[in-house]
Parts: C-alpha cells; structure tokens; sequence
C-alpha cells in the first residue's frame, strides 16, 4: 500500500486486470436475464428487436426485469472496458521498473497472462453490448465475425507468447520454485486461453455460414486442448505444493481459479455442440448437455467447498476483504461468484429445461433461479468492497 495516499492500486500489479475482468463477467450475467428470460425465435440470443418486443409485449415484472438487466450490463460494460485501460496505461509504465524485472525472473510471471485473459473478455463484453444496444447488427453479423476472429486469434498469440517466454525461461534454465507454487496460480494462462477459446467458438455457435462456424470449431478447439493441458498440469503441480507447504494466505484466492475455467469451457462446449447441431449434424439433445453440464457444475461446487475450508482456515475475508489490509489478489474471488451464478443458469436453462425435468417459469425454475441472482447480489457486493478499498475516491 503507497504510505502516502493509503491507496493499494499504486501499488501496480497485473493482476488488476481481474478488476475488468470480474466486471466483464457481470455485464454476462445480466445478459443471462435477456437470453433465458426473453423471446428471440430463430436465434440462440437475444438481440434489440428482441429486447424492444419482449418489453412492449411483457407484463409489469417483465420490464423491470429487462430495464434492470439493461442499465446493469451497460454499468458493468463501462467498469469493465474503464478498468481496461486503467491497466494497459499502468501496465506499461510498470514494465519500465525493476518490479518488472523482478516479476519476469520468478514464478509470478504468469500473472501477465491476466492482460490478454482481460482482453479476451471484453471483446465478449462489446459483442454483447452490439446485441443488446445496436439495433439492426443481427444482420451485418455475418460480416462482424471474421473480424471477431482475427481480434481474438490476435490475443491468443498474445497470450502464447507470455507463455512461452515463461516456459521457455524455465524449462531451459530452471529457477521454478515449486516450494513458492502452493498455490493454482500457474492456471491463470490456462483460464486466458479458455476465454480465447470460448470467443472464438462464439461464430460456431451463431454464424449461419457453415465455413465460418467450422473456422470458429477448429480455432476454439485447439485453445480448449491448450487450456486443458495446462490447467491440468497446474491442477498436479499446485496441490502437491500446497498439501507439502500449506497454502499462502495472499495467494489463497487462487484455488477458486478453477470454478470460472469450468463456466467458460462449459460454454465454449455448448457453443460447438450448437454449431455441431446446426451445421454438422452431430445430433445431441437436451440429456447430452445436462450429463455435460452437471459434470463441470459438480467440480465447480467441489472447488468451491474447497476454497471456503482453506480461506476459513486463513482467515482471509476477515484481514483482505472486511479489514484495514489489502491484496489484490482478492480480485481472484470475483470470477468464481460470476461464474457460478451464469453456470447455474445455464444447467437450468440448457440442462434441466430442455431435458424436461423442470418446467421453465415454474415455482421450482425460480428456486433455482434464486440462487443465481443471490450469488449475483453477493458478488456484486463483493465487487464494490473491493473496488472502494483499492480505488477510493479523493
């Protein structure tokens, strides 16, 4: 914390780029309440002759609902692409001091990884601010996604060549403490390349071209095997560490990393599943994606119990979150809030809906939607402790 303003984000750290980051996944979860609770025949999401109908046609709570999740998309829009910039100017100035260089010669180096992982998501975050805001786009769109494309391969090479530049470190000339790696930090690059992943699987879902979709299938696999491969190895390598040295209160908040990696590789699964369907023929039905999802919903509350038992242990949210200390490795705890609350309606929606064991808009359909929208209210919460502790006003 800088001794004479009081103020942590002087302090600069990559991982600041999970402050847009947890904002860009909010603007998502809003963007749940239109695609679930909407009308949009003919098309998988909701665009704004959609939004404009439903809200002429709706009844009272029905508009409230859309006003509610239009205002909050466009205010965590703002934060999300706000905080995008704060940190690519601070980013490149701290590269310029010996915290750089301190940073690239040791474990951490991983955390740059955060700035292409925060581009991949607000690319995501423009998408959906084109649907909701931009009348007529669902007709140029076809003409938006090799754009998009390109954009998110961009930064998927980005991102390859942080990575590589860390594995190439370390692999050739050692110095990886396995000692200091108690922790699933090293799955940061894994959860980056997912949100490339699940972009570039966005034209296989949604594209009306055959080549395009199959372009979008073919990219979006191969930065899902990536993502898999690593995170997998991080997975092994973090648990052994922290089962031998016990987990680092500051770097605590990493064990939940896991729980958004699952929600967007469910997503980006159901989004080639979809393509699969519509161009391809694959076929597969309501069970398919309930099996699917549930499995990857069951690891995430797996990792979740996990996490709360060793942040209860450390007494985390009592010195990080609700005291006078500040980390920004707090930030980490705000995708897992987000990502749970989009998974369960997806499980609900894609899942249980369509398999035709709850029927949508029936009492139990709204139990189980509550207990999205309270984890959105929490994280929400969450997210703006954090953000007036680590960006007071003056």
């Amino acid at each position: 914390m800088n001794s004479l303003t009081g103020k942590p984000s002087d302090v600069y750290s990559p991982l600041y780029f999970l402050t847009s980051l947890g904002c860009g996944g909010m603007a998502v979860a809003f963007f749940m309440w239109l695609m679930h609770w909407t009308e949009h025949p003919g098309k998988s999401v909701p665009v704004f002759s959609d939004i404009v109908f439903s809200f002429g046609a709706g009844g009272f709570f029905q508009r409230i609902m859309i006003v509610v999740a239009v205002a909050g998309i466009a205010y965590y829009a703002f934060l999300n692409l706000k905080y995008l910039v704060w940190n690519w100017k601070h980013f490149k100035k701290w590269q310029q001091t010996p915290a750089y260089e301190q940073l690239t010669n040791s474990n951490a180096e991983t955390q740059v990884l955060a700035m292409p992982l925060a581009l991949a998501m607000s690319v995501n975050v423009c998408f959906i601010l084109g649907m909701v805001f931009v009348p007529g786009l669902w007709y140029i769109v076809e003409f938006l996604f090799p754009l998009a494309l390109l954009i998110l391969l961009a930064i998927g090479i980005m991102a390859f060549r942080m990575l590589g530049k860390f594995l190439g470190r370390v692999l050739v000339s050692g110095g990886f403490s396995c000692v200091h790696n108690n922790s699933f930090s090293q799955a940061l690059p894994a959860f980056a390349l997912a949100m490339v992943g699940v972009g570039l699987a966005a034209p296989a879902g949604l594209s009306a071209t055959a080549f395009v979709a199959g372009v979008g299938l073919t990219l979006s696999t191969f930065f899902l095997v990536a993502s898999v491969l690593i995170a997998a190895v991080a997975l092994v390598l973090g648990l052994r560490s922290l089962l031998e040295n016990g987990a680092n209160i500051e770097t605590a908040p990493t064990l939940s990393v896991f729980i958004p990696l699952l929600t967007v590789l469910g997503i980006l699964a159901l989004r080639q599943h979809h393509g699969l369907n519509e161009h391809f023929g694959l076929g597969s039905g309501g069970a398919d994606r309930l099996i699917l999802l549930s499995q990857f919903f069951s690891a995430q509350i797996l990792f979740a119990l996990l996490t709360g038992v060793v942040l209860k242990k450390l007494g985390y949210m009592a010195k990080y979150v609700n005291g006078e200390e500040a980390s920004v490795g707090s930030y980490a705890l705000v995708c897992p809030g987000v990502a749970l609350a989009v998974m369960i309606h997806f499980w609900l929606n894609r899942g249980l809906v369509d398999a035709g064991l709850v029927t949508k808009f029936s009492f139990m359909y709204w139990i189980i939607s509550a207990m999205a929208l309270g984890i959105q209210l929490a994280t929400m919460r969450f997210i703006s402790t954090l953000n007036r502790k680590h960006f007071p006003k003056k």
